[in-house]
């Protein structure tokens, strides 16, 4: 049995054994990362990522086509289109030429599976994955603080409200902090999604001290026993230097009233963007201690394919993806399920 198949057939069990746990345990099933109608909703998600790669790469393998450089360099031009970009296109393919060396595979269909595993080394799953997809987190981090980074447009204000959800389902509190004070539609935003949440949020008047807000928002949260913070930040790179400061006061006011703050610190990517991204990660990464990645959009691109150099360049695991416009539609990022949604030929 190919790598693939093993990999597939994993998944299936994880899928069939939580479609079959609905009836019986309705919250977990809501949460549980294998649950059947999330793995379609991250394959549907996933429709324009995969005909704008796997539909391709099938159509350049051909049936009896030999493997040589050329088949080599057509499946470098694709991943190279599919966002996957030139550095880590470059070690997908270096890693193919050297297992068909040391392997002496012959035919193209090979490589398909050779592909698959390539892609699959590459994808982090973060340590904390048991953690992200029960939404639980040590009991002696209480509250637990997540600040979440990220530029304008990108979904930061809906990533948080499905935090905040998916917090909020899995039995615990949540309070939400306002700390971009230089936007009015944001918190705007920011508002009616902690109200579809059904969380608690606090926020000051425009051009306050995004740092006061911070601190207000722990300060309330430890007073109320509150499980989970999410503290929204300012969205502006134009001004490295000020934003820096900004991140780095908000921490430091945080640590005043809990020495580990922030817990974590989440950075939102548009999936849209395809390379971009990267580009706004490494800076973002210039100027806050990223903890993981969140990847949104993914249902509204064929740039999917992103996530892989996310993963080879910038060694942080995306721990989140979003595959929908709806409150639930914000899934756990799991390398397995990924590379099964993204190959799987059946629809």
């Amino acid at each position: 049995m190919g790598f693939f198949q093993k990999l597939k057939e994993k998944v299936s069990s994880v899928v069939q054994s939580a479609s079959e746990a609905v009836s019986n345990v309705a919250q977990q099933a809501v949460i549980q990362t294998g649950d059947a109608l999330g793995f379609n909703k991250l394959k549907e998600g996933l429709s324009k990522t995969r005909n704008n790669f796997f539909s391709k790469i099938q159509a350049v393998l051909g049936v009896g086509r030999k493997i040589d450089e050329n088949l080599l360099y057509e499946i470098e031009e694709i991943l190279i289109s599919a966002d996957i970009g030139v550095e880590t296109t470059d070690l997908i393919i270096e890693a193919l030429r050297q297992r068909v060396k040391k392997e002496g595979f012959e035919k193209s269909e090979d490589i398909f599976d050779i592909l698959k595993e390539e892609i699959y080394k590459i994808l982090i799953k973060s340590p904390s994955a048991e953690n992200d997809a029960s939404y639980s987190f040590d009991s002696a981090k209480k509250p637990y603080i997540i600040l979440v980074v990220g530029v304008n447009g990108v979904g930061k204000t809906t990533t948080i409200g499905k935090l905040a959800f998916n917090y909020k389902r899995a039995g615990k509190s949540v309070l939400i902090g306002a700390a971009d004070t230089f936007g009015a539609a944001a918190n705007e935003q920011l508002e009616i999604w902690a109200e579809r949440a059904g969380v608690g949020i606090v926020q000051q008047q425009m051009g306050a001290d995004p740092a006061a807000v911070a601190f207000d928002t722990l300060k309330s949260a430890l007073s109320r026993d509150i499980d989970v913070v999410i503290i929204d930040t300012a969205g502006r790179l134009h001004n490295k230097g000020g934003l820096m400061a900004e991140l780095e006061k908000i921490s430091r006011v945080l640590r005043k009233l809990k020495d580990d703050a922030p817990n974590e610190v989440f950075l939102v990517l548009d999936a849209t963007t395809g390379q971009n991204a990267i580009i706004q990660a490494r800076e973002f990464m210039k100027v806050a201690p990223v903890t993981g990645i969140v990847l949104t959009k993914l249902d509204g691109t064929a740039k999917g394919g992103v996530v892989i150099p996310i993963a080879s360049q910038l060694k942080i695991p995306v721990r989140y993806i979003g595959v929908g416009e709806k409150i639930d539609d914000l899934q756990l990022f799991d390398p397995e399920r990924f590379i099964v949604a993204l190959f799987d030929e059946e629809n």
